[in-house]
C-alpha cells in the first residue's frame, strides 16, 4: 500500500478567486496563482519534503492543473490522468453558488443535490475511487495535482466516507494535503496547508 497521496490544488484562477464553479473549462492560472505554485515548489523541494525522490506523479489534463505541477517543478515526472479532471457542473458550470440560489430558490448545495447536466455524487465517487484504488495498489508515495472538489471527494473516500462529506473538508488553491495510515486506519496526516504561502 502507499504510505502517503499526497494532493495539490492548483493555484489561482479568475474564477476560483470570484467562487464560480469551474468544472470542464480551462481557466488559466492567474499570475498570483503562478507565484503560489512557485512557493509551493519551494517548499516540496526544502526540508523534509526534499523534492520527493521517487514519487510517482499524476495531474489532471486541465491547463490549470497542469501548469501548477510544472511550475512546482514536477512537469517532468507527471502524468495526466482523465480520473483526476474537476467535477463536471453541466448546467452550473461558470456560475457562483450565490447565483445558483437566487435563481433556484433553494438552498442548493452541491454535496448534497448534485447538479443538473452534470456528473452526479456517485459518478464523481466512482472516479475519487479508482483514484483511491490505484493509490493504496502502488509501493510509494504518490502526489496528484487536481482540482478542489475532486481532491475533496477523494479526501472523503480515502477515509471510508461518503462524497457528501468532502463539503467537510475545505480546500484551498495551491494547498497542500497528505493522506496517509494510522495504526493501520486511512487518516489525514494534513489538510488544506497553505503554510508556503503565508
Amino acid at each position: 500500500m502507499a504510505a502517503r497521496i499526497l494532493l495539490v490544488r492548483h493555484g489561482k484562477t479568475e474564477w476560483s478567486s470570484s467562487g464560480r464553479h469551474t468544472g470542464r473549462t480551462d481557466v488559466p492560472l492567474l499570475d498570483e496563482g503562478r507565484r503560489d505554485a512557485r512557493l509551493l515548489g519551494e517548499r516540496l523541494n526544502s526540508a523534509p519534503w526534499h523534492g520527493l525522490p521517487g514519487v510517482e506523479v499524476r495531474t489532471s489534463p486541465m491547463g490549470r492543473a497542469r501548469e501548477t505541477c510544472e511550475i512546482a517543478g514536477f512537469g517532468d515526472r507527471a502524468a495526466e490522468w482523465d480520473a483526476l479532471r474537476e467535477w463536471d457542473y453541466g448546467e452550473y458550470e461558470g456560475r457562483t453558488t450565490k447565483d445558483i440560489r437566487e435563481e433556484t430558490g433553494t438552498d442548493w448545495y452541491i454535496w448534497r443535490d448534485g447538479v443538473p447536466g452534470g456528473e452526479t455524487p456517485v459518478e464523481v465517487a466512482a472516479r475519487a475511487d479508482s483514484v483511491v484504488e490505484w493509490a493504496r495498489s502502488a509501493d510509494r508515495d504518490v502526489l496528484l495535482f487536481a482540482h478542489g472538489h475532486i481532491l475533496r471527494v477523494i479526501g472523503a473516500r480515502w477515509l471510508g466516507y461518503e462524497t457528501s462529506f468532502g463539503g467537510c473538508l475545505s480546500l484551498s488553491p495551491a494547498s497542500f494535503s497528505v493522506l496517509g495510515w494510522a495504526y493501520g486506519a486511512p487518516a489525514v496526516g494534513r489538510w488544506n496547508d497553505t503554510g508556503h504561502l503565508d
